[in-house]
């Protein structure tokens, strides 16, 4: 019997994510395979007395891991499991300025990006000299991002110094980035589904009260047609990335398209609800001829 699991992440109560599974399951019956979806809440795998790593999905022919736990993707794909995305793609994707470094020098077009500086003391106040330098480089408005999050969470935009050190101090102990705002697509973007290095569907997200697209923050989604350029840069991002799905945030930039974000288990179902594309269903069929097709 064709067997999968479907781990999703252990305390999320997310619509969007339950969808996700669901409709994956669904669409891998068709092709004759058994999904299992299961919370990532029972240790599927873990390191033994003696150093020995233990694995308790022995069962499953593969893994489509909705997940960003980093230490179980890491042992099930030690453990010979394999993972759609891999680990090493998630890592990359979940940490908004690790994608930045990994798109760097591949020839995909991104915001001016600076890596916000660590702290580890929580009586040590920002370093407005670092502000400063960031203010100079980048302009108003600028983006000030978390280096974690989705749905346009940890995503904030200062229009002044003052604002600008106040967001810095709200996210100081935790990983962050500054980027230059993209006027010109305030508001706007275009989210471009990826399957096994194939453009699947795309959409215009827009929000008229907000400079986040989000469809989560109230943002309507469009059908829209992917051009030759727009194809080509959301392809080599994702090869960039070593990733079998994704979602690619696209901006709208004065001199052309500019790679915002990359999310390796985007959502499908708004896009699916827009467009009327299976995109659920060309991801089953991928996964599906690359464990079973190729063996």
């Amino acid at each position: 019997m064709k067997k999968c699991l479907i781990l999703v992440n252990a305390y999320s109560q997310l619509k969007s994510s339950l969808n996700q599974s669901e409709r994956l399951a669904e669409e891998l019956k068709k092709l004759g395979v058994e999904a299992e979806i299961k919370r990532n809440d029972f240790f599927a795998c873990y390191v033994s007395e003696g150093g020995f790593l233990r694995s308790c999905a022995g069962e499953y022919d593969f893994c489509i891991y909705l997940d960003k736990d980093k230490y179980i993707s890491a042992m099930l794909e030690k453990s010979g499991l394999r993972l759609f995305n891999s680990h090493t793609s998630i890592q990359l994707c979940d940490d908004k300025m690790l994608t930045s470094i990994a798109l760097a020098d591949s020839g995909v077009p991104l915001p001016e990006t600076l890596a916000g500086l660590l702290c580890y003391d929580a009586q040590s106040d920002v370093s407005e000299t670092a502000l400063r330098a960031v203010e100079k480089k980048l302009g108003y408005p600028l983006i000030v991002k978390a280096s974690y999050g989705s749905l346009g969470s940890g995503v904030f935009k200062a229009d002044d110094f003052s604002s600008l050190l106040a967001i810095a101090r709200e996210l100081k102990c935790t990983p962050h980035l500054f980027q230059r705002f993209v006027s010109e697509s305030a508001g706007r973007d275009i989210r471009v589904i990826v399957v096994g290095g194939e453009v699947v569907a795309a959409m215009l997200r827009s929000s008229e009260t907000d400079f986040r697209s989000n469809i989560e923050l109230g943002g309507v989604g469009t059908p829209v047609e992917v051009d030759r350029e727009l194809g080509k840069l959301c392809i080599r991002t994702a090869e960039a990335l070593g990733l079998d799905y994704c979602g690619i945030d696209v901006l709208l930039g004065e001199g052309g398209y500019l790679v915002c974000e990359v999310n390796s288990n985007a959502f499908f179902g708004g896009i699916e609800r827009v467009t009327g594309i299976n995109v659920a269903g060309a991801y089953a069929k991928y996964i599906y001829d690359k464990i079973y097709k190729e063996q």
